[in-house]
């Protein structure tokens, strides 16, 4: 199932970035606006306290610590000891060029990575995950040696460090979700249905022959469950009927298509499994709400459909 969920990540173009970052020592507090759909806020070391939209009281993070936030507005977090008394003002922008002179040893060390996902993305993952999550370092052990090697390439500023923190973003991510979904179950929806071992059989079938005519009969055999069972226990995990997520993961394979190619929409409808370029037509737009070429017109343009990553 692992290699599903790759797939369908390289699909909605998940691309994330570290957008900001500082150390801080005694008593701080640092607070910006969230200008991204997804966004991770790591405690590489030290301790801090965070708040946003959404939350009633403070989430305690500690070294390794990882923080998600899906569609918040702001964010505040603070460090050192609790207490009355003004803080020392942080701004991310103005400090991540310090991080040469930070020591994880004594300060407080943040990295705000922002994640970017296209159009297509956005029920895979935003609809998914919750407001606010927290993935703590003890869940997964890649996670804090990925945060020691993106600490190290962005205070070292060795040669092509750009291009690996570029790659250890992509990284952090992927170990974040790893790490979120083996401590929590998703709610209905594409992760919960690709992580499921039960359906991975009939799922893998959907996956590597989407153009096939498959009927719910196959797919259950596959599983090896009766029509009913499957049918049930299918959406339950999905949050759709089996054959209306085969429907959606060929509009997926199509966004990418036309995003990504010039192939004639003739050609696209018959790869998977339309009968005519009209009902692949029709069936688009009433998935994605617009023709198949306005879409492929749209998304040269702005290939993620709202908002790119941006600093944090």
């Amino acid at each position: 199932m692992a290699d599903q969920l790759s797939e369908v990540l390289d699909l909605v173009e998940v691309y994330s970035a570290v957008s900001g970052g500082f150390a801080a020592r005694g008593r701080w507090v640092a607070r910006s606006p969230c200008y991204d759909a997804m966004k991770l806020i790591a405690m590489v070391s030290g301790h801090g306290r965070m708040l946003t939209d959404g939350l009633d009281e403070p989430v305690e993070l500690s070294a390794g610590d990882v923080a998600i936030l899906n569609n918040r507005t702001w964010l505040q977090y603070e460090g050192g000891p609790q207490g009355d008394g003004p803080r020392h003002r942080i701004s991310p922008e103005e400090n991540f060029t310090g991080l040469n002179e930070a020591d994880p040893a004594t300060d407080d060390v943040v990295l705000g990575i922002a994640v970017g996902i296209n159009s297509a993305g956005q029920e895979l993952l935003l609809q998914t995950l919750p407001p606010v999550g927290v993935v703590r370092a003890t869940a997964s052990a890649p996670l804090r040696s990925i945060l020691d090697q993106i600490f190290a390439e962005v205070a070292g500023r060795r040669t092509g460090s750009a291009f690996a923190i570029r790659q250890y973003g992509q990284l952090l991510f992927l170990a974040v979700l790893r790490a979120y979904l083996d401590q929590v179950e998703a709610p209905p929806g594409w992760l919960r249905v690709l992580t499921d071992e039960r359906l991975r059989p009939a799922v893998a079938l959907m996956h590597n022959e989407p153009a096939a005519p498959w009927g719910l009969e196959e797919l259950a055999r596959s599983a090896a469950m009766s029509r009913s069972t499957f049918a049930r226990h299918f959406r339950a995990a999905a949050g759709m009927p089996p054959l209306t997520y085969l429907s959606r993961y060929r509009m997926l394979l199509a966004q990418r298509a036309l995003r990504q190619n010039d192939t004639r929409i003739a050609a696209l409808a018959a790869d998977l499994g339309y009968a005519s370029e009209a009902a692949f037509s029709n069936a688009f737009k009433r998935e994605i709400g617009e023709s198949p070429l306005h879409y492929r017109h749209r998304v040269r343009n702005d290939p993620y459909g709202h908002r790119r990553p941006t600093p944090a």
